[in-house]
């Protein structure tokens, strides 16, 4: 006695609803998959922020002012966190924490996400 009603396509026979699952599957899939995306950019907007304050990028170009612009938005969180004595130390360390904390936060959401 069959609990699930089924239908029948040729030679096969599968449950009903299979199909609704792996959809709703698939969904929270592509989710986590822009979670991971996301969280890469991020990421790597505050490593190159970080790579252009250390390399003293001149601030009065445009694209290495809206990078640090974006990386000093994204850590804003995390400033003062650690107060080494230069600058370029505070920053690395203070970014540095922030990427570590978003990548590792993002991936624990899209671990949850493929569950």
């Amino acid at each position: 006695m069959a609990t699930i009603a089924r239908r029948r396509s040729g030679a096969t026979t599968r449950p009903i609803g299979i199909g609704a699952r792996r959809v709703g599957r698939r969904g929270l899939f592509g989710l986590a998959r822009i979670v991971s995306l996301i969280a890469t950019i991020v990421v790597g907007l505050l490593l190159l922020g970080i790579a252009l304050v250390v390399l003293e990028a001149n601030r009065h170009n445009e694209i290495v002012n809206a990078l640090l612009d974006a990386g000093r938005w994204l850590a804003q969180p995390f400033d003062n966190i650690f107060k080494p004595d230069g600058r370029k130390e505070q920053i690395a360390v203070n970014w540095g924490l922030a990427a570590l904390v978003y990548a590792v936060a993002a991936s624990f959401v899209a671990k949850l996400l493929r569950r």
